[in-house]
């Protein structure tokens, strides 16, 4: 019973963050079952996260679509993108040894923190905006709240990053936010409207890795602690949505890259450990 109720609260804790920056919660909830189960299999670990994000992003995307944050037009493109990537993703999660897998984690993880540092302050600028220019799209939004936002990207260049997040997504079980947010803002949506959009991607693009673990037993002997952890995911989702509104854009980046930079030293020294010594 104790457990249940830690896994529970492992999911609020993860979730809430999760959907205060968009990330969906697996990037720490990932790295975290690789430090207490060293033993579970690869896509175990990303089987478990993947459900928690699944149920984190829904719960999170009903806020914000309450807080009116999140473009629909493109991230339908963009959710339709993700999808085939996520399926390859997830499949080849059972080929990766676990040692090399957080590896591969841990880089990927530490140079994003990095990156996201580097360009936070950019969350809480509004960008040039481009009305001419192959594939380029201007968006004018409206929040509950009257705050208004116009900005431009280009559809392209975020379709092809969606396609790439989804692989990520489902090879490392983290659904994809942390690398969907940045990207998202470094193309030119405000940080608010970019968390809630990518989250609603999220939603879509966990869903097919969810089924593809479901149907290859993934999570056959671990089901109990995935509910629970999604359970207060869902509860998570909720309050991080509302924190999000009291939050500046740049502060969100700036978390986002500390608790990446943390996780990913560790779950690295892990993985390089395992590989050579």
């Amino acid at each position: 019973m104790i457990s249940f109720l830690l896994f529970i609260l492992l999911g609020l804790v993860v979730g809430g963050f999760g959907t205060l920056i968009g990330a969906g919660g697996g990037f720490l909830l990932t790295p975290l079952l690789l430090v207490f189960y060293p033993s579970m299999p690869t896509q175990t670990v990303t089987a478990i996260s993947m459900f928690a994000v699944l149920f984190n992003s829904s719960s999170g995307s009903l806020a914000y679509a309450y807080m009116k944050r999140i473009d629909y037009k493109t991230g339908i493109i963009f959710a339709i993108a993700t999808s085939p990537g996520s399926i390859i993703g997830t499949f080849l999660t059972q080929m990766i040894d676990r040692n090399l897998f957080d590896t591969i984690f841990g880089v990927f993880m530490l140079v994003f923190a990095f990156i996201i540092a580097f360009k936070s302050k950019s969350g809480d600028k509004s960008n040039h905006i481009k009305k001419n220019g192959f594939c380029n799209v201007v968006r004018e939004l409206k929040d509950r709240e009257g705050n208004k936002v116009k900005f431009s990207f280009n559809m392209l260049a975020g379709i092809l990053i969606s396609i790439g997040v989804g692989f990520i997504s489902g090879l490392l079980g983290i659904g994809g936010g942390i690398v969907h947010v940045p990207a998202l803002v470094f193309l030119g949506f405000p940080a608010h409207f970019a968390t809630a959009t990518s989250h609603f991607v999220l939603a879509f693009s966990s869903l097919s890795s969810v089924i593809v673990h479901l149907n290859d037993g993934s999570l056959n002997n671990y089901f109990p602690m995935a509910i629970c952890i999604a359970i207060g995911t869902i509860v998570g989702a909720q309050i991080g949505a509302r924190l999000s509104k009291r939050i500046k854009g740049s502060v969100i980046m700036l978390c986002l890259s500390a608790a990446l930079a943390l996780v990913s030293l560790r779950i690295l020294f892990m993985g390089i450990s395992g590989m050579f010594f």
